[in-house]
């Protein structure tokens, strides 16, 4: 049995960027560059703090459309599985649901689990947290390999995923990479100015892992809406 490929659509050119210097034919989605651009090139140099109430703190702008993100990824892919539940469990059923596990924990992970919105939440956790927060990433034994999940996820969905399993179409396109391979790069960069005791980036954490959320709700939501593919397995 063959599972069909979604690299066809990455492949294309998304469309012809005029310039004067002559035509660019991206074949991903540039809109991660043209965020990062607006960011640090206008958004950055605005008054009254601007730029720390989009990512500064808790319950920012950032966050809560990081939330929304990951919540809207895990709405799509279930639509996805309920679209797919008269093919019975396989390959690609059981990977979108592995995506929609995962959406649904960092979704509930970025808000706590409604902890601030409701008041409910778990002493115990409160107890082992960084934050005083019922999460589990800012529980020390895991708060220390959290960059390092952001650059492996980073890199998974940015890259080896489309690179080398690209007919699994759970895993993101070539065309969203450049949503996930920012989000690497910064950790990289900034882990790697903690081991060479260099001066440390800019914590701008939560303006940069906005970019995650919204490709894989992306994603998701394209892959939740399209036309069913009647050979995929």
């Amino acid at each position: 049995m063959s599972i069909p490929s979604n690299t066809g659509q990455s492949e294309k050119i998304l469309r012809v960027i005029r310039t004067p210097f002559g035509d660019l034919m991206p074949k991903v989605d540039i809109k991660p560059i043209l965020y990062l651009l607006i960011l640090y090139g206008i958004v950055y140099f605005l008054p009254l703090n601007i730029f720390q109430i989009w990512s500064k703190g808790e319950d920012t702008p950032a966050e809560w459309i990081q939330f929304l993100g990951y919540a809207g990824a895990f709405l799509s892919c279930l639509i996805v599985l309920w679209r797919r539940r008269r093919n019975g469990i396989n390959i690609q059923w059981f990977f979108w649901l592995i995506l929609a596990l995962f959406c649904f924990y960092v979704a509930g992970e970025e808000i706590s689990w409604a902890e601030r919105i409701t008041g409910v939440g778990i002493d115990s956790l409160r107890q082992m947290n960084a934050q005083g927060e019922t999460n589990l990433h800012n529980i020390p034994l895991f708060q220390n390999y959290l960059h390092f999940s952001f650059i492996s996820s980073g890199l998974f969905f940015g890259w080896l995923g489309w690179k080398f399993w690209s007919r699994i179409e759970a895993f993101p396109s070539k065309k969203y990479c450049l949503y996930f391979l920012f989000v690497a790069i910064f950790y990289s960069y900034w882990d790697l100015s903690w081991i060479t005791l260099g001066e440390r980036i800019r914590n701008d954490q939560e303006a940069i892992e906005v970019l995650m959320a919204i490709g894989l709700f992306l994603h998701s939501f394209e892959h939740a809406f399209k036309p069913r593919n009647v050979n995929s397995l």
